[in-house]
């Protein structure tokens, strides 16, 4: 049984109240990221050399194309591969590498680039940006990573024409993202655990899509709430200080 972020998050509150129990825990989670790290380092390595085998043995005999599971064989190894990349990625969603950044030059960027992802489905996309956002504090490489994952969980929730809606704007050193799309929506089982790792209604999905996203925003102490109504729409909501402060990036 493994702890939600939100369970972690309560823990480290507690112990923190106490020094000695402090050390201790920051102990115990570099010695279980190593491991992890350790685990996907270990798996790594054979799946690489077994994706290289199979090049090389369709490069000398491209007839094994047309054997029976052949196709399939390389679309399971295709699935490890980005089963154990999501796996690293949600491994190092914590670990986060914050500067100062125009938040509105770092969305405009992002926008243009999930735009050009949508000109060739049925799905319309638009967005409204604050004028004035502020300069932020964060880490825009893994900010990035999150907001363009819920973009496309909305575009990919919609089967046919459809939209997806993105409004950004501040308020009260607070910033407000709203994603909606009027896709499949989600429902109230389904809702329960859309933020555990390894749950997935996708065919070919991972299933740490969502919980890396929740681990980033609440690595920014923001926080991320859903709300969706089965076959009208979902609807995402981010909200991230303009500034914070941690330990290895005082203010």
């Amino acid at each position: 049984m493994s702890l939600t972020s939100d369970e972690m998050q309560r823990l480290q509150s507690y112990v923190r109240q106490d020094a000695e129990a402090s050390a201790l825990f920051e102990k115990l989670l570099l010695s279980y990221e190593m491991e992890r790290h350790k685990i996907c380092h270990e798996i790594r390595n054979p799946l690489t050399l077994l994706s290289s085998t199979i090049q090389l043995i369709e490069s000398q005999h491209p007839e094994m194309r047309s054997f029976d599971y052949w196709n399939s064989l390389r679309e399971d190894l295709d699935y490890m591969m980005e089963l154990l990349q999501e796996f690293s990625l949600y491994n190092n969603s914590n670990d986060l590498r914050p500067e100062t950044f125009s938040f509105r030059n770092f969305m405009e960027r992002l926008v243009l680039s999930f735009a050009a992802s949508c000109t060739a489905s049925d799905v319309e996309f638009t967005s409204r940006l604050q004028e004035n956002l502020p300069v932020i504090t964060g880490d825009p490489v893994k900010l990035r990573q999150a907001i363009l994952n819920l973009l496309k969980n909305a575009r990919e929730s919609i089967h046919g024409p459809g939209s997806v809606r993105l409004d950004v704007w501040s308020k009260c050193d607070e910033l407000h993202i709203r994603i909606e799309d009027t896709g499949c929506g989600i429902t109230k089982g389904q809702m329960e655990e859309i933020f555990t790792p390894f749950v997935t209604t996708k065919s070919s999905g991972t299933g740490l899509g969502l919980p890396v996203v929740q681990n980033i925003i609440h690595a920014h102490h923001g926080t991320v709430s859903v709300t969706s109504i089965p076959n009208h729409g979902t609807t995402f909501e981010v909200l991230l200080p303009v500034h914070w402060e941690s330990p290895d990036h005082p203010l």
